[in-house]
């Protein structure tokens, strides 16, 4: 009787221990994976600088550029993409600022915005001043920014996808929305990006930027997989602020 008895808990134990080892093997898998990503390049850490038209201020949640004079009454909430450091959009962000923007980018945990979809709620509570607020993100963060609002529809003038499409069914949202996307961009799903028109709400623009890729929307270096852009980094920012400023002055007109 005694050897059974100690052999129940010897089994316990070994499974235990298995099961110790299999999620410690799981959470150094993950944390390899969430520590491998994009970097901001120089370029991008030079745009941080506060200077000219805009003033930058960062918390360890967010970045925030604001353009110099009054509080603007309009603001951008960009969601970056999939580990993709929030540092790496500055210079796209610096330039919708000085369209006269507030702009403000969250800083996700492990860099993946599945992990914080309603960051954009403190950041709305904490800028009293602006009455519109355009949610944007870039990739696997559009997706998120877009699952935002539409469950705080009433909160949200306008969404805005680069190289993204929404998780949620936008059909009965109020506000419009803008697709962007590069004609070179292999990273993309474009299956899934197709299916996901019939979620987008009545007043919808999609703009294709010729010679555009994937990941030159921020400043992260080469993205793995992605397409040869034949344009710039910078002028297919530039062309993406004017489709951006374009659609919000529509916006605010109709």
């Amino acid at each position: 009787m005694e050897q059974k008895q100690n052999r129940k808990p010897s089994w316990i134990r070994k499974v235990l221990i298995g099961l110790a080892v299999v999620i410690v093997i799981a959470a150094g898998a993950f944390f390899w994976y969430a520590n491998d990503y994009y970097k901001a390049t120089a370029e991008a850490v030079e745009a941080l600088k506060s200077g000219g038209s805009v003033t930058i201020t960062e918390t360890d949640d967010a970045i925030t550029f604001a353009p110099d004079g009054e509080d603007p009454e309009e603001g951008i909430i960009f969601y970056p993409g999939g580990k993709v450091e929030a540092e790496a959009y500055a210079p796209l962000l610096r330039s919708l600022a000085e369209a006269d923007l507030l702009v403000v980018i969250a800083k996700m945990p492990f860099h993946l915005a599945v992990f914080d979809a309603n960051a954009a709620e403190t950041i709305m509570e904490q800028e009293e001043s602006v009455q519109d607020w355009y949610l944007a993100g870039h990739s696997l963060g559009g997706v998120m920014a877009s699952s935002f609002a539409a469950d705080r529809s009433d909160e949200v003038a306008g969404l805005i996808f680069l190289a993204s499409y929404p998780s949620s069914d936008l059909t009965e949202a109020q506000f419009p929305a803008l697709s962007i996307y590069g004609s070179e961009d292999e990273v993309l799903n474009r299956e899934s990006y197709d299916e996901a028109q019939v979620k987008l709400p009545d007043d919808y623009t999609e703009i294709v930027l010729d010679g555009g890729n994937h990941g030159q929307f921020g400043d992260y270096g080469t993205q793995s997989g992605d397409g040869t852009a034949a344009i710039s980094t910078v002028q297919q920012q530039q062309m993406t602020v004017e489709a951006i400023t374009s659609f919000i002055e529509n916006s605010r007109q109709q």
